[in-house]
């Protein structure tokens, strides 16, 4: 679906008569490429301490231009604003910082450098996890960083982007496959997001092809969102299978012919779903995302039993039950990875959809709970919040609602349905098992909830 406001702010005459009215100038993103050979394409600026030196080791494989705060540190030669070139990526290591006094490298580090920032710049700052510090004051100081990071993503501007990874005790390693999604485009509608690192021994053994080898099945796969997280899971090496409902079959199977996968044509909410799934499945998956979602919106006064029993049937009871199910049956092997389709109005609620909130924001406490006994065969579970994505369902918004949707958030625009399945694929790959009972937002930053 078109963004007309976008595609003006963009034109020629655009830009200069929302320049002359001071009205709001959405930059259009810059999303991942077929063929692309960095996941940073520009000059990357890193500094910092211990976890910025444990970064370092895969900076020649994040981009051709690296370059450090102090001259010779990792290696590489320092940046400024007057002779560097423009930057793309910044990597900065907070967390060595221990105390308030400490916070101003905050400023240090970034005021000259968001003097020399290009388009579509992507930011990442390293920390320790708080709760895992026993000194309160380092505590507070690495809890401090969560601020600053969210606002920093609301001054950015320019299309880019904002995150903080905190990085725990031993998954060091891991940090490449993590900078690969948030200091690349596939990251572009993802921003003042706070993601923790455990420690992980699965490893990616070739970056070209990610998930080559392993199984995906995904729901809801007919078209939107479920159609764009089937293609993307098939480009980066998986075999997909895709799931919907019998009505919408031929464009099922037509989708997966495409993609070299399997339709399976399943109502998810069927009495015997369970026993049609396992029957579907004799040889098990690696990777299994709950897409498959629906709305019915009243409000709670107007609301009929068969609206609200449906929306927590498809949203919520479906996963648990099919999840469970393949648990049980050994048909979720270990080390799989489990993305579970949520969305913000789960976590700030909305008008209207006390359903569809309530279903929502129970996929996010699924994966919360599940993830420490899934941990214990190496499967993570993760949930990923769409904001506004111009699908056929937002396209059915009046204009009005569509339009705040749209603006409502640091980036002045709606996100893609690639940019929630390029979440999804990240969530999928074996290093994200260092990531697990977490929620990413894919929203551009809104201004809606946290």
């Amino acid at each position: 679906m078109s963004d007309p406001y976008l595609n003006f702010a963009n034109s020629a005459l655009g830009r200069r008569l929302v320049g002359a009215l001071g009205l709001p100038a959405p930059l259009r993103l810059e999303r991942w490429m077929a063929g692309r050979a960095r996941p940073v394409d520009g000059a990357l600026l890193i500094g910092g301490g211990v976890l910025a030196e444990a970064a370092s080791g895969c900076l020649q494989r994040l981009t051709d231009a690296a370059f450090a705060q102090q001259d010779g540190q990792f290696g590489l030669r320092r940046w400024t604003a007057e002779h560097g070139p423009k930057l793309k990526a910044l990597i900065f290591d907070a967390s060595g910082i221990g105390n308030a006094e400490q916070l101003r490298e905050l400023r240090e580090f970034f005021q000259p450098a968001l003097k020399g920032l290009g388009q579509c710049p992507r930011v990442v700052v390293l920390g320790r996890p708080p709760e895992s510090l026993q000194d309160p004051f380092a505590a507070s100081a690495q809890r401090a960083l969560e601020g600053f990071t969210r606002s920093l993503g609301k001054e950015i501007r320019r299309g880019g982007s904002v995150q903080l990874l905190y990085v725990g005790q031993g998954a060091e390693d891991q940090l490449e496959g993590a900078l690969r999604f948030f200091l690349s485009p596939k990251s572009a509608y993802v921003s003042g997001q706070v993601i923790r690192l455990t420690a992980c021994a699965a490893r990616v053994q070739d970056w070209t092809r990610p998930l080559a080898g392993l199984t995906a099945l995904v729901t809801g796969a007919s078209r939107g969102i479920g159609a764009a997280i089937a293609q993307t899971l098939a480009r980066d090496g998986a075999q997909v299978l895709l799931l919907d409902v019998p009505p919408v079959k031929n464009a099922l199977d037509a989708l997966a012919a495409r993609l070299g996968g399997r339709g399976i044509a399943l109502d998810i909410c069927a009495a015997d779903a369970a026993a049609q799934l396992l029957e579907a499945l004799p040889e098990g998956v690696d990777i299994l995302v709950h897409n498959a979602g629906i709305t019915r919106d009243k409000t709670l006064a107007k609301m009929s039993e068969a609206f609200w029993d449906s929306v927590i049937d498809v949203n919520l009871r479906a996963p648990q039950l099919l999840t469970q199910a393949l648990l049980e049956a050994g048909k979720l092997h270990a080390d799989a990875r489990v993305v579970l389709l949520a969305s913000i109005s789960g976590i700030a609620g909305n008008l209207g959809q006390s359903n569809y909130a309530a279903s929502k924001a129970g996929v996010i406490g699924l994966a919360q709970a599940w993830a420490p006994a899934l941990g214990k065969r190496g499967i993570s579970i993760n949930a990923v919040a769409p904001g506004f994505i111009e699908t056929q369902m937002t396209a059915a918004i009046p204009l009005t609602i569509r339009e705040a949707g749209r603006r409502m958030n640091s980036m002045g625009q709606g996100g893609l349905p690639q940019d929630v399945a390029e979440a999804v694929a990240w969530f999928a790959q074996p290093s994200s098992g260092a990531v697990s009972g977490q929620v990413l937002r894919v929203c551009g930053q809104s201004l809606l909830g946290a």
